[in-house]
């Protein structure tokens, strides 16, 4: 049996600097608070716990005066209220996030109605909404237009960055037949992550001549669930959160088995994945 790890993986560079951010100020200040979590991954979130870090589901939750923001930024209007508390907020916001949220705004205020090709529940989705300041909508089914008496004339239409660029595309390509009519206007805006792309082409690659793929990464990760979902169009794909999950059945009759992961997922979680491939059973 050949076990064949992805060329992309590790920490991308977001939430590598989330973490570096975190750990800095939980060592210097003894401990710190997060406001929700700062990636989606309960690994790492058990090693930060380690360090002091305590995570909070809500403002009113947090009891210190200072609190860290989530890699998945944060909206205007809950950083105000954050604020309002007296409450100090140190921002771990992805560089990659933080364009988007400015992509909304602007398009915001230049008059456009921001579309967000995304998952409305998700942290980065609502705090980018938040910066289209009421003038924006998530969803990753173009039927969404359905709902206006009048379609808009102008959309701005990005994309949260842990999305397929392929996907993305075919959405955008879905507006434009049902939405661009006469003097209308549209402004197609990419806003997805670099990183997330180089993984998800490296991803596939291996997928296509894999018999078997595990996906490494935490079941309520964004883009940990896009490369399972990338995967399984391929071949048969699993996603685990550790080595534990792995179960026998998978891997019967598999010659060739790749491993990929998300981006919030640390290399230490893949090399336990990998030594347990390399020590099942022949």
């Amino acid at each position: 049996m050949k076990v064949e790890k992805a060329d992309k993986i590790g920490f991308c560079f977001g939430v590598r600097r989330a973490i570096d951010i975190l750990e800095r100020v939980a060592r210097e200040r003894g401990g710190m608070e997060t406001l929700g979590a700062v990636v989606h991954n309960e690994q790492v979130l058990e090693k930060l716990a380690k360090l002091g870090v305590r995570v909070t589901k809500d403002v009113a939750s947090i009891q210190g005066d200072t609190v860290v923001t989530s890699s998945h930024g944060i909206s205007p209007q809950l950083e105000e209220e954050i604020r309002a508390r007296n409450i100090d907020i140190i921002s771990t916001t992805c560089p990659f996030v933080l364009r988007a949220q400015v992509a909304a705004r602007r398009l915001a205020e230049a008059g456009f109605l921001v579309v967000i090709y995304g998952d409305a529940d998700h942290p980065e989705v609502k705090g980018i909404l938040g910066w289209a300041k009421g003038r924006g909508i998530a969803s990753l089914d173009e039927g969404f237009v359905s709902t206006f008496e009048r379609i808009p004339r102008r959309l701005g239409i990005l994309s949260q960055t842990t999305q397929v660029p392929a996907q993305f595309a075919a959405f955008v390509k879905k507006l434009v037949d049902i939405a661009f009519i006469r003097d209308s206007e549209m402004r197609v805006i990419d806003t997805i992550c670099h990183d997330i792309r180089e993984r998800q082409a490296s991803a596939l690659k291996l997928a296509q001549r894999a018999d078997l793929m595990l996906v490494v990464g935490g079941h309520h990760s964004a883009n940990t669930n896009r490369l399972a979902e990338l995967c399984a169009a391929v071949t048969e794909t699993h996603l685990i959160e550790t080595a534990e999950e792995i179960q026998s059945s998978w891997l019967e009759g598999k010659g060739h088995i790749g491993v990929t992961a998300g981006a919030s997922t640390d290399e230490e979680t893949v090399e336990e994945v990998l030594k347990k491939l390399e020590q099942w059973p022949r």
